[in-house]
């Protein structure tokens, strides 16, 4: 079954510093039939003006995954880690038990535009974590790439969830296909072009899901780059 969420029915919100895009309900956006999907609880899609962001504050029993599709984000945590986070980089945070952060444009001239992913985590009151992994542009390059997943395999990120995160990064014309367990949950997220996903025209900002389906195929119809989440 093929479930699709368009791009235009998201919460918005335009503050001025910040424009953003709420794939499910999420602070003053509220839609019970789009809560969540499986344990996946946010997709946030962010665009920060140039030297605004995000003051300090808290999370707890949540992980938290950013990745920057434009720009470069600057993150700060009580853990004591500081740094910048940019395209084909991903960061993940596993809140647990408590954790306070801070993310703000590093730059004065330029927009930063990413995603902000929540997932439930698998258990409460973790041990709080942060992560960040740069990956080469070939992982990416009309093929799928892990970002993501419970055991860190392949370099990726590790997330307290039975979930694995890929990316595709495909040229116009690219076809890319992947053979799906139908016992599994399947969201496809398309975050920059268009492709046509299982014979569905999908633009930025969509999403797919996917139930009982034993295999995606993929045509991009322009140059663009698509996010699928391998769900329990």
């Amino acid at each position: 079954m093929l479930t699709l969420r368009r791009s235009e029915v998201r919460g918005h919100f335009d503050f001025g510093w910040l424009d953003t895009r709420h794939t499910f309900s999420f602070g003053e956006y509220s839609d019970p039939a789009h809560h969540q999907f499986r344990a996946l609880r946010v997709i946030n899609e962010d665009v920060v003006a140039p030297g605004q962001g995000f003051g300090t504050h808290g999370h707890k029993d949540m992980e938290i995954l950013t990745w920057v599709l434009e720009g470069a984000l600057e993150h700060q945590d009580s853990l004591g880690t500081k740094g910048i986070i940019r395209p084909g980089e991903a960061q993940v945070m596993s809140a647990g038990t408590g954790i306070r952060h801070s993310e703000y444009n590093a730059s004065k001239s330029e927009p930063v535009h990413f995603l902000q992913i929540w997932m439930l985590p698998e258990a409460r009151d973790l041990k709080p974590r942060y992560d960040q992994v740069a990956f080469p542009d070939d992982r990416f390059r009309n093929t799928w790439g892990l970002i993501a997943s419970r055991d860190g395999g392949d370099d990726s990120v590790k997330v307290f969830q039975g979930l694995k995160i890929h990316v595709a990064r495909l040229d116009a014309g690219a076809q890319l296909a992947r053979e799906l367990e139908p016992s599994r949950f399947g969201w496809l997220h398309v975050a920059k072009g268009s492709v046509l996903a299982n014979g569905q025209a999908l633009k930025a900002g969509d999403s797919l899901a996917l139930e009982a389906e034993s295999r995606l195929g993929l045509e991009a119809t322009e140059s663009s780059e698509v996010i699928y989440f391998d769900l329990e």
